[in-house]
């Protein structure tokens, strides 16, 4: 069977680690599987977004080798099989991921920093068009998507809704430019009544994609049917969109969501805790809070890796002692911040290149390599948006930034020597950050 011929292949791919907290709880769904789709099942929604971000394009690496076809994966929940979001079947977009059934407006954790964005999508989905368009910007793992999620939840089941990241749409659009189905790509997303789209700073340059994408927007917009976007950042500061594009953006209602304080990082890994069955005292979740960074889905990979650590050393209790000693690497006290300088000095010493070239504009092949490097270990082990690191590296735009770090991304799933090197040069940074031990 080759999905169990997969899934072993990539076992001796992977740490002991990955594979006993990950890989091990996949299974293969032969029966809804198809000659050009892998389906595999895990037993959560945390496993299977996991899974799904940091292994799928390798598995369907791996299945194509064996059948010889071209194949997508499709990650699912073993325990929700019949119990996804239905759609409209004309509007129905595929989407390159998993919509989360968990992600509901009931288990978004609110506070000071996320209360407007929080009310204003759930707003937009018990009154459609009360703000149109609603765009939501801040930092990564803040809770952008989850609120995505949670509209798509809540209006699945009477509404069309249409949920894609932008680079989905560009990759829908140029397939059906290739194919010459642009009818049916037009009428996928302008019959539907949501249209939410993630990530929207990452829509291409491109002047066709640009259009196109107005026009939908234009067509969705006067016949009232509702638009949610989400960005890292303000659309002002999206500069490889159209000033037209940017304009539409802004003329509805905008939120930022900002990342969460003590209380509410202590509320999300509270919920974390309940969810997964870990049990640790207030004391060392307090502890946990004041030391990580405010990304949510580093917290909850705290929380795995935490009772993981406990349960290989067949400790019932999690101790402070404990809690150090597994994840020093992930605290981020102020004293001990990862800056681009740090990440700069690191890759230059170990590429054999100088600091000063690496923020040049240098164009030579080695020097654009390591200035790739430090934008994807920045990207990260750094708070820093692609608009800061363009402006750090003198580009143009961020968009420049998004190209290296997918660049090196690409590199990494397909070579695994280089990837033990990024990996290195990751620790040898939080080496040097963190001197002293907390």
């Amino acid at each position: 069977m080759i999905g169990k011929e997969v899934l072993s292949q990539l076992k001796e791919e992977i740490n002991d680690f990955e594979y006993e907290r990950y890989l091990k709880q996949l299974q293969f769904v032969e029966e809804e599987s198809k000659p050009n789709l892998a389906v595999f099942s895990a037993p959560n929604i945390l496993i299977a977004r996991w899974i799904n971000t940091k292994y799928s394009s390798r598995i369907a690496y791996l299945y194509e080798q064996q059948s010889g076809t071209a194949t997508k994966v499709k990650i699912i929940l073993s325990s929700a099989r019949k119990k996804t979001i239905t759609y409209n079947t004309q509007a129905k977009i595929k989407k390159e991921g998993l919509i989360d059934p968990s992600a509901t407006f009931d288990t978004f954790i609110t506070g000071d920093s996320n209360r407007i964005p929080y009310n204003a999508a759930l707003k937009i989905a018990q009154q459609q068009g009360a703000f149109n368009p609603l765009l939501i910007h801040g930092g990564t793992g803040l809770g952008k998507t989850h609120l995505l999620n949670a509209i798509a939840n809540f209006v699945g089941r009477h509404k069309s809704v249409n949920f894609i990241t932008s680079g989905e749409f560009m990759d829908e659009f140029v397939k059906a430019i290739r194919n010459k189905t642009m009818d049916k790509f037009k009428e996928r997303f302008r019959s539907s009544d949501y249209l939410l789209i993630d990530d929207v700073q990452l829509l291409g340059k491109g002047e066709q994609v640009q259009n196109e994408f107005f026009q939908t927007f234009n067509e969705l917009h006067s016949n009232k049917k509702q638009i949610v976007l989400t960005s890292d950042v303000h659309p002002k500061y999206l500069n490889n969109l159209d000033q037209r594009l940017k304009s539409r953006f802004v003329s509805g209602m905008i939120c930022d969501i900002c990342p969460p304080e003590l209380d509410t990082k202590i509320a999300i890994l509270k919920q974390r805790c309940e969810i997964d069955r870990i049990h640790i005292n207030d004391d060392i979740l307090y502890y946990i809070a004041t030391n990580v960074n405010d990304d949510i889905r580093v917290i909850s990979g705290l929380l795995i890796r935490i009772n993981f650590a406990a349960s290989i050393v067949q400790q019932e209790e999690i101790t402070l002692e404990l809690v150090k000693g597994q994840l020093q690497e992930y605290f981020n006290k102020e004293d001990k911040e990862i800056t681009l300088g740090h990440i700069v000095e690191i890759v230059s010493a170990n590429l054999n290149v100088k600091p000063s070239e690496i923020t040049s504009k240098s164009r030579n092949k080695a020097i654009v390599n390591a200035r790739r490097i430090v934008i994807y270990i920045a990207r990260s082990l750094t708070p820093n948006s692609m608009p800061e690191l363009a402006k750090f590296f003198n580009m143009k735009d961020h968009s420049s930034v998004s190209k290296s770090f997918k660049t090196i991304e690409k590199e990494i799933k397909a070579n695994k020597e280089f990837k033990a090197k990024i990996e290195e040069l990751k620790v040898k940074v939080k080496q040097k950050t963190n001197q002293n031990t907390l």
